[in-house]
């Protein structure tokens, strides 16, 4: 996998030391908060339990599987193929991404949610691509800026592969098909 990927985007030392970071700055802002954290799955997996561990605060897990690509490329169109188990109304809500590119998917997602009346909501996301956005949407905690390239690991995948690596690489368009 080294070979094909090259040198890491980001290190796994630096994701370490960023999550530390966001875990501190949610853990202060949420004290005494009645918080759920939601991950979207499948991609967030990885930061979503490191960021779990990094919050010193008691909190509700839950999780929401969402489809909102086909082979790579965004079609728009959102669908929630697995819906939350915890209840949110009047509860101070945490929904934790991947990435957001063209913002579609935080947009839909942020719309749901809002309709069952949770007393806050708001957005964390490892990365963010600003020149991919589409529509303008509020990301409250960032873990990494990153330019506009595909890329891979730690949870994020290219045709579900390479989800696995430890750090977060962009993807080589001559070593496979291009997404």
């Amino acid at each position: 996998m080294t070979q094909l990927f090259g040198k890491p985007l980001v290190t796994q030392e630096a994701m370490r030391t960023r999550i530390k970071e966001l875990g501190r700055d949610i853990t202060q802002y949420y004290q005494h908060k009645d918080l759920v954290l939601v991950g979207v799955l499948k991609g967030a997996f990885m930061f979503y339990a490191d960021l779990v561990r990094a919050i010193r605060l008691p909190v509700t897990v839950d999780f929401m599987i969402v489809k909102s690509q086909l082979r790579g490329n965004t079609t728009g169109k959102v669908k929630v193929l697995t819906d939350l188990t915890e209840e949110i109304q009047g509860r101070d809500v945490l929904l934790v991404e991947d990435i957001v590119d063209s913002g579609l998917t935080v947009q839909h997602l942020t719309r749901q949610l809002s309709k069952r009346k949770p007393k806050s909501l708001q957005v964390c996301a490892l990365l963010s691509k600003p020149a991919r956005r589409q529509i303008d949407v509020n990301v409250h905690y960032i873990g990494f800026e990153i330019p506009n390239h595909y890329v891979v690991g730690y949870g994020l995948d290219y045709q579900q592969q390479y989800r696995n690596l430890p750090y977060l690489a962009v993807l080589d368009p001559k070593s496979v098909e291009a997404p």
